[in-house]
């Protein structure tokens, strides 16, 4: 399974962890919580949805439609909430170092009953932010927004700083 798709069943376990929704109310939430960055399509939803479904950790239900067409409901079932627990507990790898694959796991980490679970990723997330990072580098060494004459470089490695700090800073708080 691509990566992409692994964070795609991951939101769909997440929101129906909260509840079953109908597939039209769980495409427009997962929209809205990858963005204009990762739009999700209904040739990328439905197919996922049936994996997770034909693997028994969601539920499909017909209900009749306000037309002829009937509407279908998913909820998640017991497997399904363990494996949701099982992804957020292991989060790791990309999951933890792309910023927006950690949105989706942050999304979600307040279903993993245990704060000790919540904040291990918490650490791996902190953990790797504390390394030395850049999106360039000279001579091996990561190139500083200082370091550079190139504005809109510059600006990329600002913006990553303080988003990297703000992060960092709440984090820690989060982990006391």
């Amino acid at each position: 399974m691509c990566e992409s798709s692994s964070m795609l069943e991951l939101a769909i376990l997440g929101f129906l962890a909260e509840g079953p929704l109908h597939g039209y109310e769980l495409r427009r939430r997962i929209a809205h919580l990858s963005g204009h960055a990762r739009p999700v399509s209904d040739g990328s939803l439905y197919p996922a949805t049936a994996r997770l479904v034909a693997a028994g950790l969601l539920e499909r239900r017909a209900e009749p439609g306000a037309s002829a067409a009937q509407r279908h409901t998913l909820s998640l079932t017991g497997a399904g909430r363990r494996e949701l627990l099982r992804r957020l507990r292991e989060a790791g790898g990309l999951d933890i170092s792309d910023s927006t694959r950690f949105f989706t796991v942050l999304a979600f980490l307040s279903q993993l009953p245990d704060t000790a679970e919540q904040h291990a990723v918490l650490r791996r997330r902190l953990d790797f932010l504390e390394q030395p990072a850049s999106f360039f580098h000279d001579g091996g060494r990561p190139l500083r927004a200082e370091d550079t004459t190139d504005p809109y470089r510059r600006g990329m490695l600002t913006v990553a700083r303080a988003t990297s700090r703000a992060e960092r800073a709440w984090l820690r708080q989060i982990l006391g």
